[in-house]
């Protein structure tokens, strides 16, 4: 029996330790195969929807199913977003709605790759989008692409039957990730977002081990809960500050923040610290000056981050957050 890849594997990724993120995808329908051995291929749809025309180069909002093979075939500007875990129902929709990926270059490798060339395996695609992909996404931005951002540079790859049938063009595109790897939503074209690798006031992220994971309600076992996002344009002028500056602004303005969002609660009872991020010259430069206040809990011995269950905020519903910080025994 042939077995049949999904849309979702024709996305190629790359770690952010080489710099930039890729993902690639190769086939329209069945099971899923992720070609990323450092990304987890788990999407998470966008749940905020927004009405509206098209904004920057998107597409109109599409009426009802399309055809991958319609989506693979889009143009730059072209944003897409899908629901099933295999992207068989993958669609364009206006980049002002929520979408997945956003498309900002189309590559032509024929002249490498004529018509009995085989197709690439999954390293070949990757060096090929980090070549192809990586310069052009700052091109369409009008300006650097921030490293540590929350934009990562992804890549469409046609399948085996558009590969044999002569199709040479890579989609380059944009999306977004999170800290465990799931697909994250976002809205507006990516020229018009601020690439701050930020999160909404209220957001808790999940833990994975005793490391970051993805959003998760905030009922659930978390390792952060961001209670501020803290423009550093409103203490600093346009050259970056260095890591003691920001350190000792936002120490104050973090406090300040933690104290409005719990009413006052004693954080240091409850075994709760604030933290904040910080931004490189790099992020710096590349337009990202916004920052997450957050709140935490450290395990006793100092290793990681432990579990926390439940919001401080102080209109959450009066169930006291507890934490756990003993390290579990593996």
């Amino acid at each position: 029996m042939k077995v049949m890849s999904s849309a979702i594997d024709r996305f190629v990724t790359l770690s952010r330790a080489s710099g930039t993120r890729l993902l690639m995808v190769g086939a329209v329908v069945g099971a899923v195969a992720a070609l990323a051995i450092t990304v987890s291929i788990t999407s998470a749809p966008p749940t905020d929807r927004v009405d509206g025309g098209p904004r920057g180069g998107g597409m109109p909002a599409s009426s009802g199913q399309r055809d991958i093979k319609y989506s693979f075939a889009a143009p730059v500007g072209t944003c897409l977003t899908w629901r099933s875990p295999d992207a068989a129902d993958m669609r364009q929709v206006a980049c002002a709605e929520a979408h997945i990926f956003e498309v900002t270059e189309v590559i032509d490798i024929s002249d490498d790759f004529p018509p009995d060339a085989e197709q690439p395996d999954v390293a070949k695609w990757r060096e090929i989008a980090v070549d192809r992909c990586t310069e052009g996404a700052a091109t369409y931005l009008s300006k650097p692409l921030d490293p540590a951002g929350k934009l990562q540079v992804s890549a469409l790859r046609p399948n085996s039957t558009d590969w044999q049938n002569g199709q040479r063009s890579l989609r380059c595109g944009l999306w977004r990730t999170g800290p465990g790897g799931s697909l994250q939503g976002t809205k507006d074209p990516a020229v018009e977002q601020d690439q701050s690798d930020i999160w909404a006031k209220g957001t808790c992220l999940g833990l994975n081990g005793k490391t970051v994971g993805d959003p998760v309600d905030c009922e659930q076992k978390h390792s952060y809960e961001m209670i501020a996002v803290v423009n550093l344009r409103d203490e600093f002028d346009e050259d970056p500050p260095s890591k003691g500056k920001q350190e000792s602004y936002l120490d104050k303005t973090c406090s300040r923040a933690a104290d409005k969002y719990t009413g006052g609660m004693n954080l240091k009872k409850k075994k709760l610290i604030v933290s904040w991020d910080i931004r490189s010259k790099t992020s710096w430069r590349a337009g990202s000056y916004l920052v997450n206040c957050k709140v935490a809990a450290l395990l006793d011995d100092k290793s990681g981050l432990a579990p926390v269950t439940g919001s401080i905020a102080e209109k959450a519903e009066k169930k006291e957050p507890s934490t756990t910080s003993t390290p579990k025994n593996n």
